[in-house]
């Protein structure tokens, strides 16, 4: 088992916000871990934790954005090795509607970015950042790349979800894909008919843990290890319609249109040879398929790209997985043998 690699405007004024209160000694020994919030220039309330080393003493500052069904919460397996001896200082949040964060009825790609920008002023991270973005958190992560490439000191995509409306697509790779049906159709009925939607997905639609429609069998193991499961995809919280309506916005906002294509983007640190994008992914992903991964790899040569060839869609829980993604953005190490 190894990693295979096939050949194949700053979005908006910048906004005034208040800051944090500056890190006492015991804050800096004790790096906090509970969830804290910040008021956005919407008047939105945005909740986020810390963790890793004290953000005074980093040598790297990373943003985590979280996937469909997430929150800040999820588990993001880095050794405290690692995290030690790199200086990670790594902050999660909830998107807009997710945990503790207030729902956005405006929700969009460019807003998305914008929750990224303000979260790291607040946090004064500095001129520029990392960001790593997981699955579904990957529309976020691109709207970064395209609206406040400034910002960034280099990304990681972990299993990006991949719009199928995005223009350069070739219909060779999209129209076979019956995931392009099923998305179709599940817009459609999101935005014409959200209370059939949701009676589908309380009354018809339970997905378990262990689906083999969804998971590969690596997948299915790292569950066992991992437990938790999808508490936001039970028929009890999608009755509930705070979590209907983020989850319902979230799916529009990630695959519906978009103000841009991503395979036409420049690469946003062509002048600095220290920073660069990944995409990590696996090639038995059930979810989003490696064909298409690979076609946006070789679309944009600037991207790295790593294949897990035993990996589905939650190789960021296998062992030493997230690891070796954060040493090769870091410091562009090359991957062992997952």
């Amino acid at each position: 088992m190894g990693i295979a690699n096939p050949d194949g405007d700053s979005g908006g004024e910048q906004q005034q916000l208040a800051s944090p209160p500056p890190e006492s000694k015991e804050s800096q020994e004790n790096p906090p871990v509970a969830s804290t919030t910040i008021k956005l220039s919407d008047g939105r309330q945005l909740a986020y934790i810390e963790k890793g080393v004290p953000k005074s003493s980093a040598n790297y500052k990373i943003v985590v954005v979280h996937g469909f069904g997430s929150s800040k919460e999820m588990n993001f397996p880095v050794s405290q090795e690692v995290v030690e001896s790199l200086g990670l200082y790594i902050v999660l949040y909830d998107r807009a509607g997710y945990g503790v964060s207030d729902y956005n009825p405006k929700r969009s790609l460019r807003s998305e970015a914008q929750d990224v920008e303000e979260l790291a002023d607040w946090l004064q991270l500095g001129s520029k950042f990392y960001i790593v973005g997981v699955s579904m958190g990957s529309y976020p992560t691109w709207s970064c790349i395209k609206h406040i490439p400034h910002r960034l000191a280099g990304v990681a995509f972990i299993v990006p979800t991949v719009n199928y409306r995005w223009p350069s697509l070739p219909e060779r790779l999209t129209k076979p894909d019956y995931r392009r049906r099923l998305i179709r159709w599940s817009l459609r009925i999101a935005s014409h008919a959200p209370g059939l939607l949701q009676w589908f997905v309380t009354t018809r639609y339970h997905p378990s843990d262990g689906d083999p429609s969804i998971f590969n069998k690596r997948d299915i193991e790292a569950l066992k290890q991992n437990a938790g499961g999808f508490p936001m995809f039970t028929p009890e919280k999608l009755r509930e319609q705070l979590v209907f309506e983020t989850l319902r916005g979230d799916f529009k906002a990630g695959f519906g249109k978009w103000d841009f294509d991503p395979l036409e983007l420049d690469d946003p640190f062509q002048k600095e040879e220290s920073s660069s994008v990944h995409i990590w992914h696996g090639y038995e992903d059930k979810v989003v398929p490696y064909q298409l991964q690979r076609y946006v790899s070789s679309k944009l040569p600037w991207i790295k790209y790593h294949e897990i060839p035993d990996g589905g869609h939650l190789i960021i829980h296998y062992q030493g997985v997230c690891d070796a993604i954060l040493k090769s953005l870091l410091l562009g190490e090359e991957p062992p043998v997952l």
